[in-house]
């Protein structure tokens, strides 16, 4: 049996080919095409073409794709949706997208806030204006709207209203509408929780042109009996079914990937890894073998959200990054030649000074014509190198949270342009295979379920709390299809919440397993 990885990034779409081992049998790495398909199917081409297996033995199929995060920042494919706040009149205040940029907007065809909605404590608000629902939705019916965002006040702690409001959806817009319910995708905050829900309703046609894509993309080379994955941005894997219902997690997937890869290849658990490509260098904190989650209010094509999003840190290097000199100083990026390095940079018999340039002029790397970058001046380039490092450095130095040197990864196509010694790191680990670590994090990753929970010690003691909320991590890791034997708990957290009575706090637990 066999896994096929692709992670499709902005410069290259990387696939590879995985064994029952877990060994990497074949890789490659494709310029990302504009359509996305183009570099898909070339990188399975070649993938299969180097490795000559019968593809009816390949399984297992994974997907990470930056889809959803181009179609929020270039405002394409996005539906048309309805949005229904729960919360009248004390949300009355603020309207639903009123810091959205302008040309967002217009994907809400239809806004109504209604009556209903809980206390911080989970008593009733108002009572759930079940009319008016009915009346947004028949308005939404009448505008032929397919898909709905559904929020309400504290519907973390209740979601009764949510529920309620999603069975009318469902019965006035048929079984085939795309619902999203905010107390499934965000955290506390209403505004930013009710932000996230109307980005995922807004993602059900991307959603549904990636699944149905991927699946006949494998099929066009008779890969037509694998189980087929996608990747979400806490590194693990989710199935078609879920990917459709909550796009929005596939948002930064990419660094997740390289994070999960860069474990695997290094066999460490606890790290800071360095994934540079093409254009951009992420930097994220691998921890118990799994991205760190951010703490805090993430901003998604101009929006600010509360659903979960990897810690990770972005700035323009890699290998295509532009080295200048202005007034005797150097600096490298934040612009790049992208995927058009294999033209542009001098190596390759262009005539733009890159990263990559420069790497090979210092003796860091062997790539292209390295007699084509002879003639820069050796301190230039080691101004550029300087800055190189300095940025990567500074970088490292804000992930850490203390003084202590910590291991680091150091992953991706991009990373050639890096030397071995790095202030702040213990030890540097470039691993085999580095460059396609994050299709390897994509094929090797395991599947999860996460339960969180606003609960009282009051009334629940909290061993009890904890142990219910495990238990129900593990059947959602399951259900999503993991072995229940490999199944484990990797994260658990409880968090007193300000301003609650009744000893209030949030339980959320992580379980994660192989796939079968």
């Amino acid at each position: 049996m066999y896994r096929l990885g692709v992670d499709v990034g902005g410069t290259n779409t990387d696939a590879v080919l995985i064994d029952d081992d877990l060994k990497v049998i074949a890789s490659c790495k494709t310029p990302t095409t504009s359509d996305i398909y183009t570099g898909i199917l070339s990188a399975i081409d070649t993938v299969l073409s180097n490795s000559q297996i019968d593809t009816k033995k390949i399984k297992q199929a994974m997907l990470g794709t930056t889809q959803c995060t181009n179609a929020i920042v270039e405002r394409k494919n996005l539906a048309d949706i309805g949005i229904l706040r729960i919360g009248a009149p004390a949300s009355n205040a603020i309207e639903p997208m009123l810091d959205w940029p302008e040309d967002l907007k217009s994907i809400a065809k239809e806004v109504s806030t209604i009556s209903g909605g809980f206390e911080y404590d989970g008593k009733l608000l108002n009572s759930f204006d079940r009319q008016a629902a009915i009346d947004f939705f028949e308005r939404c019916k009448a505008q032929g709207i397919k898909s709905v965002a559904i929020s309400c006040v504290f519907s973390s702690v209740r979601d009764d209203h949510e529920v309620e409001a999603a069975e009318l959806a469902s019965e006035i817009l048929g079984e085939n509408a795309h619902i999203s319910l905010s107390s499934k995708i965000g955290s506390m905050g209403l505004i930013e929780r009710e932000n996230a829900t109307i980005l995922n309703a807004s993602l059900y046609k991307v959603s549904a042109s990636f699944t149905t894509g991927f699946a006949d993309s494998l099929a066009e080379f008779g890969i037509d009996n694998a189980e087929i994955y996608f990747s979400q941005n806490d590194g693990t894997l989710m199935n078609a079914s879920l990917a459709r219902k909550y796009p929005i997690l596939t948002i930064a997937c990419g660094p997740t990937n390289s994070i999960r890869g860069a474990s695997y290849l290094s066999n460490l658990n606890n790290a800071i890894v360095v994934d540079v490509g093409g254009t951009t260098a992420d930097i994220g904190v691998l921890q118990n073998g799994f991205p760190r989650e951010s703490g805090v209010a993430v901003t998604v094509g101009g929006i600010r959200t509360n659903f979960r999003m990897p810690d990770v840190i972005s700035f323009g290097l890699g290998g295509g990054s532009i080295v200048r000199e202005k007034n005797g100083v150097v600096t490298v990026g934040p612009d790049s030649v992208g995927y058009q390095i294999s033209e542009k940079a001098l190596v390759f018999g262009g005539d733009t000074i890159t990263a990559t340039d420069i790497a090979v002029r210092l003796g860091l790397a062997d790539i292209g014509d390295k007699s084509r970058v002879a003639h820069i001046d050796e301190k230039f380039a080691r101004d550029a190198m300087e800055c190189m490092v300095q940025k990567v450095e500074d970088g490292i130095d804000s992930m850490k949270v203390n003084n202590n040197d910590i291991d680091v990864v150091i992953v991706g196509g991009g990373s050639v342009i890096l030397p071995r010694n790095i202030k702040g790191a213990t030890n540097i680990f470039k691993p085999g295979n580095f460059s396609v670590a994050n299709a390897i994090g994509s094929a090797i990753s395991k599947v999860s379920g996460s339960c969180e929970k606003i609960v009282s010690y009051d009334e629940i003691p909290r061993e009890e709390a904890i142990e219910k909320a495990k238990s129900e991590a593990i059947e959602l890791a399951v259900a999503s299809g993991a072995i229940r034997e490999s199944v484990e708990i990797i994260d658990v957290e409880d968090i007193p919440l300000q301003y609650h009575s009744n000893n209030t706090c949030r339980v959320k637990v992580k379980a994660a397993g192989n796939l079968g």
